[in-house]
């Protein structure tokens, strides 16, 4: 009987042996490869999930970011593999289901401030690549906070209503009648890079006004100006090369970003493969203009002399009296897509706050402009503003000192 026990004692240790390297293997088998860790934070970056999730630099992905919204305040969750505050106990399957259709582990909705309508065009295989690189970081523990909602947008059963009715999910689909740049450049531009979440205006319900796609939206306190080839507002005088500098360096010789445009290159676009830059710059350059540009009426003799003399006072040293500036280091303004945009948001900003330019590892050289809110009053800005907007060949609507004053109201 000792016999007979022990061999059942052996035999169970090896069993129990052969199914814990059996699990070992698999769970080996199951951890993603340094290959796929890499090519999942390419992802990230193009998608710029840290310039959201990211409140304290020393603690990337970390979450507590607040974001405002024209509803309150939502802020980030905590992208961490933290198993109690971050995504470390969620299934891959969950992972998946929240980025492509705003659904969490709890069943519950996100808000479209996560940008899930663009990230449903996302194929699984890259969203578990996201996925394998936020789990190779390092565990932090932070509790995600409440969003600070106006009544009664805090219910989030009312999301159901509003996928229904705006949200469309399903995978980007390729035109099979364009290049293979062209359509991963609409994959980037409409899905994992979310640019019409600033650039497309939005409705009553903060859902995308489709028939607009990319012709501008404002987006706290500034200007996400026109992706389409609108003319004067959008990108039809910028070339493909033009669009690829500007993502790669912040600058060109027709613009520099400013504001949270300059935020998304620095974090984003500027680590991105040339390829793919080159590809989001084939694609925005094939979007014709969705809609007409507004018709301008020029400020009268009185308003654009005003707006002179301060230009001549202030502006001229960097700017030029031709408005040509030095492309690069200061922007030059003659056919500046951004200075002529119907709202006059970005360039208030601009002069209000004072501008630094971007820098980029293809372009470390600095450059600013200093603020202007306490040396000028409203009127002044108001006119120089005209002027630089109605000169040169520019054309944009008048602006008022009372939209000034706003605008000083919206600073930081």
């Amino acid at each position: 009987m000792r016999t007979i026990l022990a061999g059942l004692a052996v035999a169970g240790l090896a069993l129990c042996s052969a199914v814990a390297s059996t699990v070992t293997s698999t769970a080996r088998a199951a951890e993603p490869s340094p290959e796929l860790i890499a090519y999942g934070k390419t992802l990230v970056e193009a998608g710029d999930c840290a310039g959201c999730h990211t409140a304290d630099p020393a603690r990337p992905f970390a979450g507590g970011k607040r974001i405002d919204t024209p509803f309150g305040a939502i802020y980030a969750p905590n992208l961490t593999p933290d198993r109690d505050t971050g995504i470390g106990a969620w299934a891959d399957a969950d992972f998946t289901r929240a980025l492509r259709y705003g659904i969490a582990p709890n069943g519950s909705n996100y808000y479209p401030a996560f940008p899930y309508p663009y990230f449903t065009r996302m194929t699984k295989d890259d969203t578990l690549a996201i996925r394998a690189y936020l789990g190779s970081l390092a565990p932090v523990v932070s509790r995600n906070k409440p969003p600070e909602l106006r009544w009664p947008f805090g219910y989030r059963g009312l999301m159901r209503i509003w996928n229904a009715m705006y949200f469309k999910p399903g995978l980007f689909e390729p035109d099979q009648n364009q290049s293979a740049a062209w359509n991963r450049g609409g994959y980037l531009v409409t899905g994992l890079g979310h640019c019409g979440a600033c650039h497309t205006p939005k409705n009553y319900f903060g859902a995308d006004k489709q028939a607009q796609a990319f012709s501008g939206n404002e987006v706290d306190g500034w200007y996400a100006p026109r992706l389409d080839g609108a003319a004067r507002t959008g990108l039809k005088s910028w070339s493909e090369a033009d669009i690829a500098e500007y993502l790669q360096s912040g600058r060109n010789a027709r613009s520099h970003a400013g504001g949270p445009m300059a935020e998304v290159i620095v974090k984003s676009t500027a680590k991105m493969s040339d390829a793919d830059v080159r590809s989001i710059a084939l694609y925005l350059k094939s979007l014709p203009p969705v809609r007409r540009e507004t018709i301008v009426t020029p400020p009268d003799d009185a308003e654009m002399k005003a707006g002179q003399a301060v230009y001549a006072k202030l502006c001229i040293a960097c700017h030029e009296a031709d408005g040509s500036g030095a492309p690069r280091i200061y922007p030059p303004l003659p056919g500046n897509a951004l200075l002529q945009s119907v709202n006059p948001s970005s360039t208030l900003r601009i002069i209000l706050d004072g501008a630094y330019t971007v820098t980029t590892p293809r372009a470390p050289n600095t450059g600013e402009m200093p603020p202007y809110a306490k040396t000028l009053s409203n009127g002044q800005i108001a006119a120089v503003t005209n002027y630089i907007r109605n000169s040169w060949g520019n054309a944009a609507p008048l602006v008022t000192p009372s939209q000034v004053a706003k605008a000083r109201k919206e600073m930081p």
